[in-house]
């Protein structure tokens, strides 16, 4: 049995891990990263990439549906092959799992070890090679899993998760989703646009984690032009023949498959954290401070998917950076946290941007709303379905949060989440230009329409800028 001491240990070579890495390397200090199952990130090899890969294909497909308004002929007869379909997403997946792996842990040498490790003591960790390693900090960046009820796996492979879904040489003729949070959306919508029979299900009364009224109800009228939704209901399974019969309420369907997509679990189970001397809680999540990713007050830090707090990749870039860094240093420093953004890629876009319509104080909060229908790019893309609702301050119009579902939300949300950055007022988006005809003058109208239910007006801008 090996031992071998370092100032620092990685526990994760997933986006968090690699982030801190890069803070811990440049300071000089010694460390390793340890990983345990398939290297790469969840991004890469299961999540953002592959799916995006996926939707584009669907998305192409689809468009053959909209041809006939356009003139063109000869669109009915298109086909897709959907084996070599798949093979065109798990090429592009294996790039960006092999680009990531060639720009990382390739290139470590033996500060990468590949094994799962475990507590001993809070200095000490024991890897399932046998092996021993005392770290001065410890970074837990060990992610996330899908989540499967262990009521459902005696179905074994008729139960699939975004870990099994990628792996599909072929799809089935059926399938119910389960959970229509971003990938059951974003899956769900996919199949469905690629011929297959696509069921959703969800025991919210919301799809796509939306708050607002407005964009729940036009959210679900939009998707569910695409796909039978069932909402509101626990979900049961049962087997029927080599099929599944999945039930909620008075709802039932009979599908080849099951795409359980109820959201991810951290790995943390089999690190054996009451060896670590930390406070966790009541779902063994350490506690610790966002802003510094210490666990407590000890030499301990939580990055990423596996502390549980938001499982988005730019915040767990962020999260590895501020981890690795403080682990590097011996002074803890806080970092400022970025304004939330979240981005299904459904079609429309649905976006939550900064505070979310259950975050607001309803009583001190202005709503501009524009629906995207008279929206003139809209029209003519044929994408006219979708509103956007911008949320700012009554008194003093600055900028709050946003929620929409639109074409090209995923470009108007990152605008809106800059802009609520930078503690921007509707008064100095509307001094913008917006040029016509673009879809962010839809932006451009919800705007107008916040502005006029503020309490501080700013001068025209036109006046402002060109005296007449």
């Amino acid at each position: 049995m090996a031992e071998k001491q370092v100032d620092v240990a990685i526990l994760g070579s997933g986006t968090a891990g690699l982030n801190a890495t890069s803070k811990v390397g440049p300071s000089g200090k010694n460390f390793l990263l340890i990983n345990g199952g398939e290297p790469g990130t969840t991004c890469a090899r299961v999540g953002c990439m592959p799916s995006k890969a996926l939707i584009q294909v669907a998305e192409d497909y689809h468009r053959r549906t909209h041809l006939d308004r356009y003139g063109v002929d000869g669109h009915t007869e298109l086909t897709i092959d959907i084996p070599e379909a798949m093979e065109h997403v798990q090429d592009l997946r294996d790039n960006f799992v092999d680009r990531v792996l060639t720009n990382s842990t390739d290139n470590m040498g033996e500060k990468f070890v590949e094994a799962y490790a475990k507590f001993i003591d809070p200095h000490t960790l024991e890897l399932d090679s046998g092996d021993k390693v005392i770290a001065k900090k410890i970074v837990i960046a060990t992610g996330s899993r899908p989540i499967i009820p262990p009521a459902w796996e005696v179905f074994g492979h008729k139960v699939l998760t975004t870990d099994t879904f990628f792996e599909l040489e072929d799809l089935p003729k059926s399938v119910a989703v389960i959970g229509l949070g971003v990938i059951g959306l974003e899956l769900g919508q996919s199949l469905s646009r690629l011929d297959i029979d696509v069921c959703g299900f969800d025991m919210a009364q919301t799809i796509g984690g939306t708050s607002d009224p407005e964009v729940s109800k036009m959210a679900l009228e939009t998707i569910q032009r695409e796909f039978p939704i069932y909402l509101g209901e626990a979900v049961e399974i049962t087997e029927e023949g080599k099929q599944l019969r999945v039930t909620a309420g008075a709802n039932s369907v009979v599908v080849d498959k099951v795409l359980a997509s109820l959201g991810r679990t951290p790995n943390v189970d089999n690190l054996a954290l009451e060896n670590a001397g930390i406070e966790l809680d009541e779902q063994g999540i350490p506690l610790f401070n966002p802003n510094t990713m210490q666990c407590g007050s000890s030499h301990i830090f939580i990055a990423g998917d596996v502390n549980g707090e938001r499982p988005i990749l730019h915040e767990a870039g962020d999260e590895g950076k501020i981890a690795g860094y403080n682990a590097a240093h011996d002074e803890v420093v806080g970092f400022k946290r970025k304004v939330p953004l979240a981005i299904n890629f459904c079609d429309p876009n649905i976006c939550l941007v900064g505070a979310s319509y259950s975050d607001l104080d309803l009583q001190k909060t202005a709503i501009g709303e524009v629906k995207l229908a008279p929206v003139g790019r809209a029209q003519i893309m044929g994408q006219s379905r979708g509103i956007i609702r911008i949320y700012g301050d009554k008194s003093t119009g600055i900028i709050l949060g946003s929620e929409m579902i639109t074409t090209r939300g995923e470009n108007l949300a990152h605008l809106l989440n800059w802009a609520i950055s930078q503690q921007l007022t509707v008064g100095d988006l509307i001094r913008l230009p917006f040029y016509h005809p673009v879809i962010e003058e839809a932006l451009q109208a919800a705007l107008n329409n916040l502005y006029a239910q503020v309490d501080v007006k700013n001068e025209s801008p036109i006046k402002e800028l060109y005296p007449l």
